[in-house]
């Protein structure tokens, strides 16, 4: 029996969250899946310019499998480029870590880490809650 995949830490969600090349029509070409901690190894090695042991320690990893992920993400990088396909980043096994949550039902805003139930209201026991950060139902 294979291990279960732990969630990454991820610190960044990108607003946007599709692309596609310049001229072509979304149903013309091919989608390339691109996972969201795919997206922040890549973000903190080429943008944050840390290096792997620093990165897998932000992502809670181990230095191999950040890695495999970012060598998967630049593959899948690549490959788009090179080839003209679509990029939709979605989807993925990873957590936002600390969140700031609101109560659809009592109003009341809270923080969450990972060690919480995100899915219920610490003050009423909802299960009506939106993740402030994206102004949507937060799910890991």
């Amino acid at each position: 029996m294979p291990r279960p995949i732990k969630c990454r830490k991820v610190e960044f969600f990108p607003e946007n969250t599709y692309f596609i090349p310049l001229g072509k029509r979304k149903c013309d070409i091919e989608e390339i899946i691109l996972k969201v901690e795919e997206l922040e190894a890549m973000r903190l090695k080429d943008i944050e310019e840390l290096n792997q042991e620093e990165c897998a320690k932000k992502m809670q990893v181990s230095r191999q499998t950040f890695q495999n992920i970012i060598d998967s993400a630049r593959k899948k990088v690549t490959i788009a480029l090179t080839k003209g396909n679509a990029i939709h980043i979605s989807g993925g096994n990873y957590t936002l870590g600390s969140c700031k949550f609101k109560c659809l039902n009592c109003g009341e805003i809270y923080d969450l880490n990972d060690e919480h139930n995100r899915h219920i209201c610490p003050h009423c026991g909802s299960k009506e809650i939106i993740c402030q950060k994206r102004n949507r139902f937060c799910h890991r």
